[in-house]
């Protein structure tokens, strides 16, 4: 069985909506055109134009539209051609969604979804390459997904929808094709670039109503030497770096954090008190970024367990550039990753 990313999400929004006739996809070009990314490929088709409603190019209108929604009694699912259209909307999303809870004394819950690709994709330069999970990791209210294990994903866009709070999904536009291969009940492996990597769990059995904790990081390699933490498209990053780190005799463990807020603290650390190492990989900025966080929980949580200081992989503490030997020198790689666990295991 291949599933791809695309088609992960695509199904657990189907799945939701036969399940739950309140659930709703708006967004730009997601039905006539199936999606700018195709991941909503089919749906207007099954669910018609009142469930599966484009929209103008206004993110701040739509998004708001969405929060009224939710606060109606319906379960919208705001899809953003990319999110960095959404600091449009961001004060829907900051101020009235992750709010409505506390503001209203509990009265009115806000079930919605805001979904779409977050971080770099190419030569996108400066305005269409930033990614989102710090910021929107850091507001009360709202909980954080950023996961392309399309298994997983889809499972994890299950819960989300199902939630009674706001949740913002954080896609990846490069790997929307991402395929997972796998036989239920047997380990899956990820495709990607004519390259196949293993990684730990089974697949859930056909027709199962599978669903993934929100707050529950994944591990996706064992080992005993280091721990590499990370999410999004950077597990890519991570597993080839392993891989590589392994022909060394280096067992590196990496662990998907899978969703930014809740962070799965107790995982990070079982992981360092068990290697005794850490290094975070995160496609953000460095400064005030989701591997602060981790380097600060681990130093307070787990000091006497480190052997090595904390080491930081993230991108160029700059606005991305166009050109495409800048981008692969802004952006963290697997080098950069394999060089970073050699200077904690000092060699």
């Amino acid at each position: 069985m291949n599933l791809s990313l695309r088609d992960a999400l695509r199904e657990a929004m189907s799945e939701e909506m036969r399940r739950d006739e309140s659930v709703f996809l708006m967004g730009e070009e997601v039905a006539e055109y199936n999606g700018a990314y195709k991941v909503s490929k089919g749906m207007l088709e099954e669910f018609g134009a009142k469930r599966i409603i484009d929209t103008p190019i206004a993110e701040l209108g739509f998004a708001g539209i969405g929060v009224g929604a939710a606060m109606n009694g319906l379960r919208p699912i705001v899809e953003f051609m990319t999110w960095n259209f959404a600091v449009l909307a961001f004060d829907q999303i900051v101020n009235n969604a992750a709010k409505t809870l506390s503001q209203s004394a509990g009265d009115f819950a806000c079930p919605i979804v805001f979904r779409g690709p977050s971080g770099s994709a190419g030569q996108l330069a400066q305005q269409h390459s930033q990614t989102f999970e710090s910021w929107l990791g850091n507001t009360p209210g709202l909980k954080v997904i950023s996961c392309i294990d399309p298994v997983d994903a889809k499972g994890l866009m299950k819960t989300a929808i199902r939630d009674n709070d706001p949740v913002c999904i954080m896609e990846s536009e490069v790997f929307y094709a991402l395929e997972m291969n796998a036989t239920p009940g047997g380990d899956r492996a990820y495709s990607f670039a004519h390259t196949q990597i293993p990684t730990l769990g089974d697949l859930p059995a056909d027709g199962e109503d599978y669903t993934v904790d929100i707050g529950k990081a994944a591990v996706r390699r064992e080992g005993t030497d280091v721990t590499i933490v990370t999410y999004n498209k950077m597990i890519w990053t991570a597993l080839v770096a392993a891989q590589e780190l392994a022909k060394d005799g280096i067992q590196a463990e990496v662990i998907d954090l899978r969703t930014i807020r809740p962070m799965d603290y107790d995982t990070i650390i079982r992981s360092v008190q068990k290697t005794n190492r850490l290094v975070v990989v995160d496609e953000s900025w460095p400064f005030a970024s989701i591997s602060t966080e981790v380097a600060y929980a681990v130093q307070r949580h787990a000091f006497d367990y480190l052997d090595a200081p904390v080491v930081r992989v993230n991108s160029a503490d700059t606005s991305l550039p166009y050109a495409p030997t800048l981008v692969d020198a802004w952006l963290p790689s697997p080098e950069k990753v394999i060089q970073a666990v050699k200077s904690v295991m000092y060699r």
